[in-house]
């Protein structure tokens, strides 16, 4: 049996009228009801506000969110007490001549620490399975790779 949920997102854009068509504003607001508004660019290199979140920085943030709350779910079934996890994720797009691009390759490194030293292999091994429940590894067309570290105290 498949449950579907349907996820909505709004996104606002005005022109400024003063400037050069050629010179518009990358910055939008996305806004999801019920939850604070996310200001948003381009990202610096496609002439954004580097101060603010740009699309790019979202999509990896899903992702290194979604493998950390998918690992902990599958840590919590197999009874591994996780005591700390990060992660310091690495997106790698390609642009082309034309304008067009893709990622090609995210690189997952988190750096877990957990209670039961014994469990360490078990622990690093689950990462597999965090990937294979992640609902954001799934939707992409790119490898999500994962450079896992474990310690226990």
């Amino acid at each position: 049996m498949t449950f579907k949920h349907i996820f909505k997102a709004k996104a606002y854009w005005f022109s400024d009228a003063n400037s050069d068509i050629k010179k518009y504003s990358r910055n939008h607001t996305i806004s999801i009801e019920g939850k604070p508004d996310i200001n948003v660019s381009a990202a610096k290199a496609f002439k954004g506000d580097p101060a603010l979140y740009n699309p790019e920085d979202m999509l990896l943030s899903s992702l290194v969110s979604c493998h950390m709350m998918s690992y902990l779910y599958v840590c919590a079934q197999n009874g591994i007490e996780v005591l700390s996890y990060t992660d310091d994720a690495v997106a790698t797009l390609a642009v082309q001549e034309d304008g067009s691009g893709h990622f090609i390759e995210v690189m997952l490194n988190p750096k877990v620490t957990i209670a039961n030293a014994e469990r360490k292999e078990e622990a690093l091994e689950l990462h597999k399975k965090a990937n294979q429940l992640c609902f954001i590894a799934n939707s992409c067309n790119f490898p999500v790779l994962h450079n896992a570290t474990c310690e226990a105290k």
